[in-house]
């Protein structure tokens, strides 16, 4: 597993760069009215059996805004746990050297599509990088310390949350995609795809959760008071990361 050197250093670069001009990249489903109705025009002024393309409000396009911001600090803090917690973990119980691996594997590709949706669409990471960076680091050593129960716990805990997270965000664009319908309209190509995204990378963070239970994560003593702290944890890095 790799540290990220690289990814910080990006990340804070990009959260000390001042705002600019918008570029051609940036996607329909997050320009403004306006700039979508024209694009609009210019896509189906001469077909006659292509739908007029829903056109995102304001609010729902700050919603994606903060969907990318938050999904992409919530896979920078999936793989650093998971990179804190297997060389303890693998050390006194190898055959987990496979899940753990298989766990991280999936984190990174997701942080991967994160971090391309993020330049794709010009969205500014999280400012708290720094402090999710040390407090995902920390919580991953501090459970597998506890030992292999704890550290599932804490899978469990974060997977919950997280999973929870993108089934909301799956639903919120789910209900775009119902009032495009009653207008005869339909979702943007890309928004299509991110909602296949969303749906495919929730399902993941689940099968990590049975993984953790499945490997005693309820064993964890105590169980209650460390799985209710790290929800609530990850409850409260979500909601400041959706703004900050």
């Amino acid at each position: 597993m790799e540290s990220l050197p690289s990814l910080r250093r990006c990340l804070l670069a990009q959260c000390r760069r001042p705002s600019r001009p918008l570029s051609p990249l940036y996607l329909d489903f997050l320009a403004p009215t306006a700039v979508r109705a024209q694009r609009r025009h210019a896509s189906t002024g001469t077909s006659g059996g292509t739908k007029p393309q829903y056109t995102l409000s304001k609010k729902q396009r700050e919603f994606l805004e903060s969907a990318l911001r938050v999904n992409q600090a919530g896979e920078i803090a999936a793989t650093l746990i998971y990179t804190a917690q297997t060389p303890q973990i693998v050390r006194s119980h190898p055959h987990l050297r496979p899940l753990m691996k298989h766990m991280y594997d999936q984190e990174a590709g997701h942080l991967k599509i994160f971090n391309g949706l993020v330049a794709k669409h010009q969205v500014r990471p999280t400012a708290m990088y720094p402090l999710w960076e040390v407090a995902a680091s920390f919580l991953g050593w501090s459970t597998a310390a506890l030992g292999r129960e704890a550290a599932m716990a804490c899978t469990e805990a974060v997977e919950t949350e997280i999973g929870s997270h993108y089934n909301d965000q799956v639903r919120e664009i789910l209900s775009w995609e119902a009032d495009a319908v009653r207008r005869g309209e339909e979702l943007d190509d890309e928004l299509k795809e991110m909602l296949s995204i969303f749906r495919r990378i929730r399902d993941e963070e689940l099968e990590h959760l049975d993984h953790a239970v499945a490997n005693d994560s309820k064993e964890a003593k105590p169980y209650d008071p460390l799985v209710d702290v790290i929800r609530l944890g990850c409850r409260t890095a979500i909601k400041i990361s959706e703004r900050i």
